[in-house]
């Protein structure tokens, strides 16, 4: 019986997989943001409602998470949940709502000042667990500390690039002497 579960598991999962592949992504830039538009304005994508915003998502995961698992997030402490969680929970909600190919919560949270899908997951555990704590969220303070945090990163980011191509322009000297 195992063998046969586990051989159907995989079936579905291979079906699943075959269909995400059978949808053509965007050749172009006006193709892509075509799709954004549209997305932006779904309440549902592949069958998964997609918050609003920050307060919708917060209700959605207070009715999607069971209790036993938000009795063990609310007890750890908020930069542990938020950090071990980012990897798991985090993936779920970039991948389930849309945030890589836009969805009407990214686009919601992008208005905000967010504008990488793991700063919006982080932002929205961090949410989360003050919720359940009854912490203020401090949406202003969060916001202000992901704007330095997104600086940090995009100066990083500079410091390490590779120059790919360098070129160097000759001017002729009669033009420069006018």
């Amino acid at each position: 019986m195992k063998g046969k579960m586990w051989l159907s598991l995989s079936a579905m999962l291979l079906l699943m997989a075959v269909q995400g592949w059978a949808q053509k992504p965007p050749e172009t830039e006006k193709e892509f943001d075509e799709g954004y538009q549209r997305r932006i304005q779904m309440e549902y994508i592949d069958g998964v409602y997609i918050p609003q915003d920050l307060s919708d998502a917060l209700v959605q995961l207070n009715q999607l998470v069971d209790r036993d698992a938000k009795a063990r997030f609310k007890a750890a402490p908020e930069e542990e949940a938020v950090h071990k969680l980012h990897f798991s929970f985090g993936r779920w909600i970039i991948l389930n709502w849309g945030f890589y190919e836009g969805s009407r919560l990214s686009d919601s949270l992008r208005k905000m000042g967010i504008f990488h899908p793991d700063y919006m997951a982080r932002f929205i555990i961090r949410s989360f667990h003050r919720s359940l704590n009854g912490r203020p969220i401090d949406v202003k303070g969060q916001l202000e500390a992901i704007a330095a945090q997104q600086e940090k990163d995009r100066k990083e980011r500079i410091q390490q690039g590779t120059v790919l191509y360098e070129e160097t322009r000759k001017v002729k000297k009669d033009t420069v002497e006018r």
